[in-house]
């Protein structure tokens, strides 16, 4: 069993639970999210290196390749800071979308991306991978910007098989690092049980 499973499990039920406030949903998302960012880092190879300690020489571990991390506005926002902690080197891109309330479908509306190589590694970062139609979309911007798809990490917090199916039906060699993976959508496209608009709790701007 992963020891850090009690904790997740934790941090996930006050981000499920509805009486959780603004305050309290952004504490337990940047210690969940910084959970999911050492699961990340897992996805990067290393390598060795000599070093010295203040007594003697002996072998370090660094990684092999440098990371972008780029957060899906708006609610990939709140993810990056959790994740700066582990790759303080990282470039920083943005993708915008907003989803057509009547189509369900992702609508492009911003990008920022900064210059990357096939081996950079990508981190792209959404909290909720519902029907998988936002990140299959930036999926294709950064295929069609020369991505390697073997270097691409979704990481999400929470995600739907539906969202989960779509992603590996087309970019199978992409990552997944998930913090649960929940039972279907519903017909609104919201993830259940889910934990409602991540955004909205997240910056509070739910409609009373």
């Amino acid at each position: 069993m992963d020891p850090m499973q009690n904790l997740k499990s934790e941090l996930l039920t006050l981000l499920r639970m509805e009486e959780t406030s603004s305050s309290e949903f952004r504490k337990a998302s940047k210690a969940f999210c910084s959970l999911l960012a050492g699961e990340a880092f897992n996805h990067f190879s290393m390598e060795n290196f000599s070093i010295r300690t203040p007594v003697e020489k002996t072998t370090g571990l660094k990684r092999k390749k440098a990371a972008v991390l780029i957060p899906i506005l708006r609610s990939g926002i709140a993810m990056l800071d959790p994740f700066l902690e582990f790759f303080e080197e990282a470039r920083v891109g943005f993708f915008g979308f907003e989803r057509d309330e009547k189509t369900f479908l992702p609508k492009h509306y911003y990008q920022n991306i900064p210059v990357f190589n096939q081996e950079d590694k990508i981190i792209l970062l959404d909290p909720m991978l519902a029907t998988g139609g936002t990140l299959l979309e930036a999926l294709r911007l950064l295929i069609e910007k020369k991505a390697s798809e073997e270097n691409i990490i979704i990481a999400s917090v929470i995600a739907a098989p539906e969202g989960i199916e779509a992603v590996k039906k087309l970019y199978p060699n992409v990552k997944l690092v998930l913090g649960t993976v929940d039972h279907k959508l519903n017909e609104k496209c919201f993830i259940v049980p889910g934990l409602g608009d991540f955004g909205d709790r997240y910056f509070g701007t739910l409609i009373p």
